[in-house]
């Protein structure tokens, strides 16, 4: 089989040791591999590499994709289309492994779906909202550096009695937000499932200021829900998604504290931090499990399917329910740990 790869949309840790599980376990069968630069941009434009045994073997440790990555959408313009179905054959591809997240997933659905095209999913996301598979790689990795920098804020805010404020990336899904608040020891948090109640932080932060803790920490995803917060002349991505840099949802939750409880607060944005670095252990596991996975979906001809992890089994699940909605915290789950910033 001659198979193609692609890395799409935001990069994130676990991007290569994926692909080097992939490829290795592509030359037990004998396969012929190329990878396609910037994403979908690679496979519009022909714009490939051979993929090999020298090339993948040190990038288990190795942060970000060999391959680049762009949110270049082909269905965008229908010469870019046509030019991905020309490219599959001018290739004479069995196959295409696309490594990605909703909109680079969708994408392959749709050429699967709508055109026959061979391809399968390989679940990457630091903001962990994809369907069907329990955990994406990224993600903790993400996390990671989310809590040492909250970590690191709440130093600042204890020398300088003060109260600092988080914002962490998370467009429909606030997992890196929950997970960082509940393990960094927050005093709120702010997640997109959950409508921002400014009143009701307030009095937390009061309560806490009352008993005598002069400083505080608190965590928002970048996507909260605010609904004085107007979205409707912000750009958008190819995908039709609102560009969140510009929404400034950190420094308004930073200003409204400042202006209710009179108590110093500054803010800090992650933002494309958390993308870089080395993958995690755990991320490099995954990783390298879901490529595994893929390439044996590949071999066996199961295509329009994403590999996923179920407990602790991989798995394959249809792309159609991959990207069918997005895998959002459960408010009971919000629920169950809102006793931890309460009190």
């Amino acid at each position: 089989m001659r198979i193609g790869f692609l890395t799409g949309g935001g990069d994130c840790p676990g991007l290569n040791p994926a692909l080097r599980g992939a490829v290795m376990r592509g030359l037990d069968f004998g396969h012929e591999m190329i990878g396609f630069m910037r994403g979908w941009a690679g496979l519009v434009e022909g714009d490939s590499m051979p993929l090999d045994l020298a090339l993948v073997e040190d990038l288990a440790n190795k942060g970000g994709t060999i391959l680049l990555s762009s949110r270049t959408n082909p269905f965008k313009k229908a010469e870019d289309l046509q030019s991905c179905r020309d490219n599959f054959e001018k290739f004479g591809l069995d196959c295409l492994i696309a490594l990605g997240g909703e909109d680079t997933l969708g994408v392959a659905h749709r050429l699967f779906s709508e055109y026959n095209l061979p391809t399968i999913g390989v679940p990457k996301t630091m903001d962990n909202d994809l369907e069907g598979t329990d955990y994406t790689f990224g993600f903790d990795s993400a996390t990671e550096v989310a809590v040492d920098a909250a970590d690191r804020l709440k130093d600042t805010a204890r020398s300088h009695s003060r109260i600092m404020v988080l914002e962490v990336m998370g467009r429909h899904a606030g997992w890196v937000a929950l997970q960082t608040a509940v393990a960094a020891g927050a005093d709120w948090l702010f997640i997109p499932e959950v409508p921002c109640d400014i009143q009701e932080m307030v009095a937390a932060l009061k309560k806490k200021l009352d008993r005598g803790k002069k400083w505080g920490l608190v965590v928002v995803s970048e996507g909260a829900e605010i609904e004085a917060l107007n979205e409707k002349d912000l750009p958008v991505d190819a995908f039709g998604h609102v560009i969140l840099r510009d929404r400034g949802v950190g420094q308004f939750i930073s200003e409204e504290i400042e202006k209710h409880l009179k108590i110093e607060t500054r803010f800090s944005v992650l933002g494309h931090i958390v993308r870089g670095g080395a993958p995690t252990a755990f991320d490099r596991w995954l990783a390298t499990r879901v490529g595994i996975k893929a390439m044996d979906m590949a071999n066996a001809g199961k295509f329009g399917y994403m590999a996923c992890l179920k407990g602790t089994q991989m798995e394959a699940v249809p792309l159609e329910k991959a990207v069918s909605k997005w895998k959002t915290v459960p408010v009971e789950l919000y629920q169950e740990v809102l006793t931890l910033f309460q009190k």
